[in-house]
């Protein structure tokens, strides 16, 4: 999922409001820089899995292209899925 800077930051507003609002945390410093940070790993969070889903979709072109004609039986979307399932789990990524 691609979004925009400003839809990351709007994301990270409301993660800290609910997050404030339900008393699962106490601001330490001002809020602004706290939404920034929390920003700042929404983004690497999706940096991380658009790596994962070229990753997966090479890993996936490379073995059809190894199986040859087996490969007209493969389905791609389940198979995809498949890959990218592993590479989250040995990156240690939460899909």
């Amino acid at each position: 999922m691609k979004l925009r800077q400003e839809q990351i930051q709007r994301l990270a507003g409301k993660v800290y409001n609910d997050l404030s609002k339900n008393g699962l945390i106490t601001l330490r410093g001002e809020r602004g820089v706290v939404v920034d940070a929390i920003s700042s790993v929404i983004a690497r969070n999706f940096a991380a899995e658009q790596s994962l889903e070229r990753d997966a979709e090479r890993l996936l072109d490379e073995t059809i292209a190894g199986m040859g004609r087996g490969a007209a039986d493969i389905d791609r979307r389940r198979m995809l899925k498949m890959i990218k399932e592993k590479l989250a789990k040995e990156r240690k990524i939460v899909l």
